[in-house]
This record gives C-alpha cells, sequence and structure tokens, in this order.
C-alpha cells in the first residue's frame, strides 16, 4: 500500500493516515487479511467508530476513504454499496476569530524567530507547514510576495508579503545565509530537495536559495546519502503554539486557539466582519489591515474643469 501511495505521489501524511487507518482495521477483525473481509466487515467498523469511540464525520470519512483506497486500488476489489453504515452527525460550526487587541497579546507573548514565523502566517494567510516549508528563493522582497509551493493539495499559490516584516525578515534571512556559510566550512549545509531534483542538480542541495527559510537548530545525518542536513522548523515548535501563559495575563483573551483558525482565518490583508455579529448591521464588508498591510498615500484630487460655454 506504501508503495501504490508513493507512485501516485500522495503525500507523506495522508500515506501515514491511511497505513494507520488499514492497522486498526485488520486488529479489529482479529488480525484477518483484508482479502478475507468484505462489506459486512467495513461497515461493521465504520459503524464501531461513530456508536463507541464516537469519532467525528471528518474522522470516520477518512477512515471510509482509506479502506475504499485499500479494496479499489491495492487488491482491486471492488466494493458494493456499504448498506447500514452509522454515519457519525458533521456539527455546523462558526470559525474562531480573534480580535486584534487578543492577536496583539497572543504575539506579544513571543519573540524571536517564533515571532517572526507566527506573524508571518497571521499576515501572509499562511498555514502551518507552508509557512515551515518557505525556502530562500520564495521570498521575493522586490515583489512583496511570497510563492508558496507544493501547498495543500499540490498547488502552488502567491501569496502577499506583508510591509511591516519585511525589515525584521531581511534580518533574519542574514543571519540564516551566516549560519549557512558557517555549516559549509564544516562539511555540513546539505537540504532536502523535492522529488527528483537532486539527480538532476547535483548541487542544488548545499546552495542558498534552496535552503529554508526557518532551519532547524540542530543536524541530522541522512541515512540514504550520509550527508549532514538541517531540516526546517517542526510543528511542536514554539512558533505554532501561542503560550498558556497569556490567557493568564491577559483576562480578555477568551482561549488560546490552534494555528489555524488563530493565524490564518482571514486571507492576509483582509478580515470580513462576521454577518451575525452584533455590531455589524450591514452586510460583509472587506476592512483593510493597516498595521500589516499600510495602505500608499492618496492621489491628489483632481482640479475640476472650467465650464464649458
Amino acid at each position: 500500500m506504501r508503495a501504490i501511495l508513493r507512485a501516485r505521489h500522495y503525500s507523506r501524511r495522508t500515506e501515514e493516515s491511511y497505513v494507520a487507518w488499514i492497522r486498526r482495521y485488520i486488529h479489529f477483525h482479529g488480525r484477518r487479511h483484508p482479502a478475507d473481509l468484505g462489506e459486512p466487515e467495513l461497515t461493521r467498523f465504520l459503524s464501531a467508530l461513530a456508536t463507541e469511540r464516537q469519532v467525528s464525520a471528518s474522522t470516520q470519512n477518512q477512515a471510509l476513504a482509506a479502506l475504499l483506497f485499500l479494496y479499489q486500488t491495492v487488491l482491486e476489489r471492488e466494493i458494493a454499496w456499504l448498506e447500514g453504515i452509522v454515519h457519525a452527525k458533521r456539527p455546523e460550526r462558526l470559525p474562531v476569530v480573534l480580535s486584534r487587541g487578543e492577536i496583539s497579546a497572543v504575539l506579544a507573548q513571543m519573540s524571536g524567530v517564533e515571532h517572526l514565523c507566527a506573524s508571518l502566517m497571521y499576515g501572509a494567510g499562511l498555514r502551518v507547514l507552508e509557512a515551515l516549508q518557505l525556502r530562500i528563493k520564495d521570498v521575493d522582497f522586490a515583489g512583496q510576495q511570497l510563492m508558496v509551493r507544493d501547498g495543500k493539495g499540490r498547488k502552488d499559490r502567491a501569496t502577499l508579503l506583508p510591509t511591516t516584516l519585511q525589515a525584521a525578515l531581511r534580518q533574519h534571512v542574514e543571519s540564516v545565509r551566516d549560519q549557512h556559510a558557517a555549516d559549509l566550512r564544516a562539511g555540513a549545509g546539505f537540504v532536502q530537495l523535492p522529488d527528483a531534483l537532486r539527480a538532476k542538480y547535483p548541487s542544488a542541495p548545499r546552495e542558498w536559495p534552496w535552503q529554508w527559510l526557518f532551519p532547524a537548530t540542530r543536524h541530522y545525518t541522512d541515512p540514504a546519502t550520509g550527508e549532514r542536513r538541517r531540516h526546517h522548523l517542526h510543528e511542536p515548535s514554539p512558533a505554532l503554539r501561542p503560550p498558556r501563559r497569556t490567557r493568564r495575563r491577559y483576562p480578555e483573551t477568551r482561549h488560546t486557539p490552534h494555528p489555524p483558525p488563530f493565524l490564518r482565518h482571514p486571507p492576509a490583508g483582509i478580515r470580513l466582519r462576521h454577518p451575525h455579529h452584533p455590531t455589524t448591521a450591514r452586510p460583509q464588508r472587506r476592512q483593510h489591515d493597516h498595521d500589516l498591510h499600510p495602505r500608499p498615500a492618496p492621489r491628489p484630487p483632481r482640479r475640476p474643469e472650467p465650464p464649458r460655454p
């Protein structure tokens, strides 16, 4: 199953979750081979997830997708319509949107690289891994934009580079350049490349444009090549977890949310007013973030034309 997932260029996270669901499915039926199981066993497993484990609807759908991939693609076996499945109810929830004061209260508890990474996620509208997997070549100071490579769904896109973060980001890039120069002198300085670019560009792993924008603090040795590399910051890093003390120091902060709603919910530079907010009398309208993307100077008014005779 891993070989077929990698041949179809599925992401590594999808591979891990699919394999984990297949393993749970096999153990649920007493370690029987999936080829000996059929539609009744699939229905019983998926219904047990909703009734006994009380998983969410998205979790149950993920397990169903993994099982269908196993039978239809790996085992090449057609599955009939699964009847009698107890589906988990999908709740309708409103997104978590913090005010500017709450955002400032959380960001004020961070410093250094953590503060820069979190501010970039909030100002540019980046997901967690999209911010951590940025490379030096993806930052365009002249065009004031960031290039997100291989994002969700393996799609590329361009987003805004906040004006107020450019000075701090330039200083951070210079510190990363000094660190990379020291790694080169020590015989390291390698970085992982996507797909098969290493075979096409053998010298690219040590070149400056391919280095991570937020590299890790320690090296690791690749077992396949023996190279001393630096990975990017991992998700459990402090940049992705707003400190718990924020809630104690700032009682007005309702909670400490997860990074996606905290840093990414409104698109970069645009805040949408909630249509059902009590202070919103009109429909949604866009509100500019002056602290992230200052407006250009207004144009001088045009002189009125003289009246025609």
